[in-house]
């Protein structure tokens, strides 16, 4: 930054958002013809050229953080205003979710019974799976922060522990959903409870997964010592994003599978 007048980071015209949004349009396709045609080609094709941008994108961040010293405090400040501004879209996205699960369910029309869950089907007991997976999420919640201060306090080893416990944590959701997917009684095209079920809870895991991978990238960055007690906003920003997973999982939990059922 010695070159420089000011803290700002004018950033280098980069081909990453034109191979992202590329694999993005392939993997949409790709699920529309997986959907329809049983061809998985271009879904394929859309997860590599996605993950291949991913490494490529984030390998750059890596070297302009840490190696090049662009992210000053400054820059910094702006990237947690940017994450932050991000994580509240998210709350919107799934806000919209929980809007069409009270609309439907707190005056259901005939066509559903006039009950819900509507007639026919049987939910999920949530004092067994959806339980525990409250517990362990939460448990992980517990596990980041504990990473979190550790690294604050200069204790790296300690940090990486807690970090690793996070992302076995994490795994472990993920394992738990998909097993409590293969014993529901109903798919996602019985009703209207199906459709809000798997596209609310199955967008969640989604996002568990992305942000696994996020603190996954993490935990190699902290072993690479890419870290500092006082400089590591992209660690930080994965924490903010599980925090938020955390808290929507919570309302998930008490809308769909205590109150829903």
């Amino acid at each position: 930054m010695t070159h420089q007048l000011h803290q700002y980071h004018l950033v280098d015209p980069s081909p990453w958002p034109l191979t992202g949004a590329m694999g993005s349009c392939l993997l949409a396709s790709g699920l529309a013809l997986w959907f329809h045609t049983n061809s998985t080609m271009v879904l394929k094709m859309g997860f590599l050229i996605i993950s291949l941008t991913m490494l490529q994108w984030w390998r750059d961040i890596v070297r302009e953080s840490t190696y090049q010293g662009h992210h000053s405090k400054g820059v910094q400040k702006n990237m947690r205003l940017g994450m932050i501004l991000f994580i509240t879209s998210e709350v919107f996205f799934f806000l919209g979710f929980f809007w069409t699960l009270y609309h439907v369910s707190l005056v259901p029309t005939p066509e559903l019974g006039a009950e819900w869950p509507p007639t026919g089907i049987i939910p999920l007991n949530p004092m067994e799976v959806p339980l525990l997976n409250t517990a362990v999420l939460l448990s992980s919640g517990a596990t980041i922060t504990w990473s979190h201060h550790t690294m604050m306090n200069g204790n790296k080893k300690e940090s990486t522990y807690a970090l690793i416990l996070t992302i076995v944590l994490g795994i472990y959701f993920t394992t738990l959903q998909m097993s409590e997917y293969l014993e529901t009684s109903f798919t996602i095209s019985d009703s209207v409870y199906g459709s809000i079920f798997f596209v609310s809870t199955g967008f969640h895991g989604l996002h568990v997964m992305i942000g696994t991978s996020f603190l996954m990238v993490c935990l190699l960055r902290l072993v690479m010592n890419h870290f500092t007690s006082t400089h590591h906003f992209g660690y930080e920003a994965a924490i903010w994003y599980w925090h938020f997973v955390d808290i929507v999982w919570l309302f998930l939990y008490i809308s769909v599978y205590w109150w829903g059922s």
